[in-house]
């Protein structure tokens, strides 16, 4: 399971911190052509991680490329039963990653589109938040506005309630043979 190697000796037990607002880093496609985002926050614990690479690399078959694009690095702690309060702060109990939502948990290449959304439907099954099938085509790569198919915008610093229009497209000419 993924946990990182050494943290430094003062920092091992953390505060249990905040899920508020959308992805700024990681909300978009890098590596891959397709991807797997997340729609909710919550903690992803290293072992649904490892159980949805699992899904993912046996319905490819060892195919294509997998790239996981989280890692557990805040730790919780949990407190042993029976025990009364006080007495300091537990012992670590695991490692989560702190998923906000628009942020691309998985990535995928080298596989045909139908594989890579059936790939990413089962590892998406193994989350514990709703999240949705994302390839490169839905980005618009040519600005800093990163827009769904849908309408809807990535970019944490847009309102929920803004939606792209593209411009209008002038109107085509009809040809002779058409207006006959």
């Amino acid at each position: 399971m993924l946990m990182p190697k050494r943290v430094k000796n003062d920092h091992r037990k953390m505060f249990r911190g905040r899920m508020k607002g959308k992805a700024t880093q990681g909300a978009e496609i890098a590596f891959g052509d397709f991807g797997l985002q997340a729609m909710e926050c919550a903690w992803i614990s290293s072992r649904q991680i490892e159980s949805a690479r699992i899904a993912m690399t046996r319905h490819i078959k060892r195919g294509g490329q997998v790239w996981i694009r989280l890692f557990p690095d805040h730790s919780y702690t949990k407190k042993p039963l029976e025990t009364r309060m006080g007495k300091g702060k537990a012992a670590i109990e695991g490692w989560v990653a702190v998923v906000k939502p628009g942020r691309v948990m998985f990535e995928m290449n080298g596989v045909a589109e139908d594989v890579a959304r059936e790939a990413m439907r089962l590892a998406s099954h193994k989350m514990p938040i709703r999240c949705r099938f994302v390839s490169r085509a839905d980005f618009d790569y040519a600005g800093s506005n990163i827009v769904f198919s849908d309408g809807t915008h990535a970019d944490p610093n847009k309102r929920a309630g803004d939606v792209y229009r593209p411009a209008k497209e002038a109107p085509v000419a009809e040809t002779e043979a058409e207006s006959l």
